[in-house]
């Protein structure tokens, strides 16, 4: 079967479509032993021999996917690895054999429900705009915003540097000690997002937990912890794709 290169290694398992993009562009993708810049580029898995890096890259069609839901606690990069050290999601899944990565951004100093895969094109459709996955946040934000603000906000706005944030579902939860808390809905996954959002209305952040990822919910999963999907949960995630 032809497809184009960046779809096969996604579907490999390499990582998600996007990073495999990164890869064909940076030189560290081989077809029958000749460096692949360009994207689009078609392989024929069954003859065409693909390497990244070196590696012999082999794709089976039934590859078992792995599917995990994570509490991301504060204080944990959603990277595969730092530089400096500091501590990634993958330390909290030290007994998970395969090799899977994040789906989408979840920063430092947040928390909350984090999706890690190995399926690439599940990964691609969760993660692009197009695809308009909702995703659920409690946030907490030092003072009380009025109507008027959160009224703004939900219609969306530009911030600086031309930074569009498109409409968003803001509802006002309670308050607690002078802070609100509040119950946001997105489409979007643009880095630092919801903290921008509420540097624009000058009510700053000082919680933020995803609670949900399109069908996808954290409950009953503690912080620090983790679970497989099960394949009702997969199944309702690929009816995104």
């Amino acid at each position: 079967m032809i497809e184009r290169l960046q779809k096969y290694l996604a579907g490999a398992g390499i990582d998600s479509r996007r990073k495999c993009e990164e890869l064909i562009l940076q030189g560290q993708v081989r077809v029958n032993n000749s460096v692949v810049t360009e994207l689009g580029t078609k392989v024929d898995p069954n003859n065409d021999k693909i390497e990244v890096n070196g590696r012999l890259i082999k794709y089976k069609e039934d590859k078992q996917f792995s599917y995990i839901l994570l509490n991301k606690p504060k204080g944990y990069l959603t990277s595969l690895s730092d530089p400096f050290g500091r501590p990634t999601v993958l330390d909290l899944l030290k007994d998970v054999k395969e090799r899977i990565y994040p789906v989408g951004r979840l920063d430092y100093n947040s928390e909350g429900l984090l999706i890690l895969t190995n399926d690439g094109e599940l990964t691609y459709a969760l993660t692009h705009p197009a695809k308009e996955v909702e995703k659920v946040y409690i946030v907490k934000v030092k003072g009380i915003p009025s109507p008027e603000k959160l009224k703004i906000l939900s219609k969306g706005v530009t911030l600086k540097n031309n930074y569009k944030i498109s409409p968003s579902s803001i509802y006002l939860l309670k308050t607690i000690n002078g802070n609100a808390i509040l119950k946001i809905k997105i489409k979007e996954g643009k880095k630092r997002q919801i903290r921008k959002m509420a540097e624009y209305i000058e009510h700053f952040v000082l919680k933020l937990t995803r609670i949900q990822t399109g069908p996808i919910s954290l409950k009953g999963v503690k912080p620090g912890k983790y679970r497989h999907l099960n394949k009702e949960e997969i199944k309702s995630l690929k009816k995104l794709v």
